[in-house]
C-alpha cells in the first residue's frame, strides 16, 4: 500500500519516508488524555519550558533558535496558551488590565479610535502579541550589530511574552482573591522580567543592553498604542467625508 500523506509505497508498520503510521489509531479518551500529557509533561513541555526560561532565559532562546527546538514548547503555541489563560482567569475574577485606559466623553458619539481602543483593552492578551511586533521592530534597529533577523526576535519575543502573561495570570489570581489593586505592580515585574531576559539573550555581561532593551520595550510599547489611534483617525475622517 502506499502513504496517505505522501504517497511513497510502504511495506512496514510507518512510512519510511514521512514516518506516518500506516493505520491511525482511533481518536478516543486515551488518545485525548495522551495529548494532554504531551503538552503539559515536565520534560519537553510547557511546565519544563516555564522553568527553563524563567531560570536561564537567553540562553535557552538562542538554544532553540540554533540548536535543539524540540526542548522548548512551540513559541507560537506557548504565547498562544499563556495568552489564553490571562484572558480567561481575567473574565473570571473580573479583573481589569489596569495599564493603559481610554475613556470616551460622556453623551460623545462612539468613535473607531474609542472602538479600536477599547478592543485592545478588552483583548489585553491577544493584543500582547501584536505588540511584540513593535517591540521586535526597535530591538532590532538598537541591536542591528547581532545577526538575529526579525523572524528570530519575534520568536524570541513570544516566548519572554509569554512568561510575562503568566506573571499577569498570578497577579490577576491575588487580585481576584484578595481584591487588592495589585495589576500596576504585574505590569512592572511584567518589564522588568521582559527587560532581563532580552538582555541575556543579547549579551548578559553588558549592562548597556539592559538598559537599551528597556527603551526599545517602552518605544515598542508607545507605537504600539499610536497605530490604533491613528488608524481609528482615519476611519473617522473617512466616515466623515
Amino acid at each position: 500500500m502506499n502513504c496517505k500523506n505522501c504517497n511513497t509505497e510502504i511495506t512496514s508498520k510507518f512510512c519510511p519516508e514521512c514516518g506516518q503510521p500506516t493505520t491511525l489509531k482511533r481518536i478516543d479518551g486515551k488518545y485525548i488524555m495522551h495529548e494532554i500529557e504531551h503538552i503539559l509533561h515536565f520534560e519537553r513541555g510547557i511546565l519544563y519550558t516555564i522553568r527553563e526560561l524563567t531560570l536561564n532565559p537567553g540562553q535557552n532562546i538562542r538554544k532553540y533558535l540554533s540548536e535543539n527546538r524540540s526542548r522548548l514548547v512551540k513559541p507560537i503555541i506557548f504565547i498562544i496558551i499563556t495568552s489564553l489563560i490571562y484572558t480567561v482567569l481575567t473574565h473570571f475574577f473580573h479583573v481589569e488590565d489596569g495599564y493603559v485606559k481610554y475613556h470616551e466623553a460622556e453623551g460623545e458619539v462612539h468613535s473607531a479610535v474609542g472602538n479600536i481602543v477599547k478592543w485592545v483593552q478588552d483583548h489585553y492578551g491577544y493584543s500582547n502579541i501584536m505588540m511584540g511586533v513593535f517591540i521586535a521592530l526597535w530591538l532590532k534597529l538598537f541591536f542591528r550589530k547581532y545577526d538575529y533577523n526579525f523572524y528570530e526576535i519575534l520568536i524570541m519575543l513570544c516566548f519572554v511574552m509569554g512568561i510575562g502573561m503568566l506573571i499577569f495570570s498570578i497577579f490577576v489570581i491575588i487580585e481576584g482573591v484578595t481584591h487588592l489593586a495589585v495589576m500596576p505592580v504585574a505590569g512592572v515585574v511584567g518589564i522588568l522580567y521582559a527587560v532581563w531576559a532580552i538582555g541575556q539573550f543579547y549579551d548578559q555581561k553588558k549592562i548597556l543592553n539592559y538598559l537599551t532593551v528597556l527603551a526599545a520595550y517602552f518605544l515598542g510599547m508607545i507605537t504600539f498604542w499610536i497605530f490604533p489611534v491613528l488608524l481609528g483617525t482615519v476611519i473617522d475622517l473617512l466616515k466623515k467625508h
